[in-house]
C-alpha cells in the first residue's frame, strides 16, 4: 500500500494584542493629581510659641494668619481645611499669646505652613500685654525668613481699624519686595451685592498692591478661591514644591486662639 504524503494543517493566523487600556500604560502607582482644596484638607498641627525664638527655624513656604479679634480668623482657616477646631477661639479673646503652626502635606511630608497669629485689639488686654505681643508679632512679620505670605482678616462691616493700618505699615517693605499679601472680607453673606462691591472697592485701594477676596465660611463663598492663591504662593509655577522631611514634633495640643 502506497503511503499517502503528511500534509501539515495551515498554522493559525497569529491573534491581534488586545487592545490595552489608556489607564494601563500609566505608571504604576502612579499618585492622583493634587488639588489646592485636597491639599488644604491635609492640615494638622506642628507646634506652638510664645516667643520667635520658640519657632523652629524652616527652609518651607510659610503663611501667616493675621487679623484684628473677631474677625472670624479661626473660622477661616477651620473652614479651608475642614477642620472643625484646627484653630479654635479662645472664650476670653486677646488672652492668648502664642503662634500655632500648622503643617500642610502628604502626611511624613510638611510643603508649606501655616501660622496662625492670635487676634489683636481686644480691650480687655492690659495694655503692656497688648504692646508686648504686637512688638513680638512685628517681629515674626519683619525678620521670619521663610514667611513667603501674609493673610489678613477683615470684617468688612467695620472695614481695616487704625491696627490694621499700622500693620500694613510693617509689613509694607516686604510687601514691595515680593512677600505675598491678601485681605480676605469675611462674614460676606452678611452684606448685600451692592454692599459687597463697595467693600471690595475700597479694600482693594488700601491693600498696597496685594489681593482681595470675598469669603464666607457659611456659604462657601471664596473657598476655592483662596485655596488655589495659597497654593499658588507656596507652589510657583504650577509645579510641586521640594517637599522637606517631617520635622513634626510629638502631637500636643494647640493653644487656643481668638478668632
Amino acid at each position: 500500500m502506497s503511503s499517502r504524503p503528511h500534509v501539515r494543517a495551515p498554522a493559525s493566523p497569529a491573534k491581534a494584542p488586545k487592545a490595552t487600556p489608556a489607564a494601563a500604560l500609566a505608571a504604576p502607582n502612579t499618585p492622583a493629581a493634587v488639588t489646592p482644596m485636597g491639599w488644604m484638607h491635609t492640615a494638622r498641627f506642628l507646634t506652638t510659641a510664645a516667643q520667635l525664638h520658640h519657632l523652629p527655624a524652616m527652609d518651607t513656604p510659610e503663611i501667616a494668619f493675621v487679623g484684628r479679634s473677631n474677625a472670624g480668623k479661626s473660622t477661616c482657616i477651620n473652614t479651608l481645611t475642614q477642620k472643625k477646631q484646627l484653630a479654635f477661639a479662645s472664650k476670653k479673646p486677646g488672652r492668648t499669646q502664642h503662634i500655632n503652626l500648622f503643617a500642610l502635606g502628604k502626611q511624613g511630608i510638611t510643603d508649606a505652613v501655616l501660622a496662625d497669629l492670635p487676634g489683636y485689639g481686644y480691650a480687655a488686654v492690659a495694655k503692656m500685654d497688648k504692646l508686648r505681643w504686637q512688638q513680638v508679632m512685628a517681629n515674626y512679620l519683619v525678620s521670619r525668613e521663610n514667611l513667603k505670605g501674609i493673610v489678613m482678616m477683615c470684617d468688612p462691616r467695620h472695614g481695616l481699624t487704625e491696627l490694621d493700618d499700622i500693620l500694613l505699615e510693617v509689613i509694607r517693605p516686604r510687601v514691595e519686595e515680593g512677600l505675598k499679601f491678601l485681605i480676605i472680607l469675611t462674614k460676606a453673606d452678611k452684606l448685600t451685592r451692592a454692599e459687597q462691591a463697595k467693600a471690595l472697592s475700597i479694600a482693594r485701594l488700601q491693600a498696597g498692591g496685594g489681593e482681595v477676596k470675598l469669603f464666607s465660611a457659611l456659604k462657601k463663598q471664596g473657598v476655592d478661591e483662596v485655596a488655589q492663591l495659597l497654593w499658588d504662593w507656596t507652589h510657583p509655577a504650577g509645579g510641586a514644591a521640594a517637599p522637606a522631611p517631617s520635622t513634626e514634633p510629638p502631637e500636643e495640643e494647640p493653644e487656643a486662639l481668638d478668632e
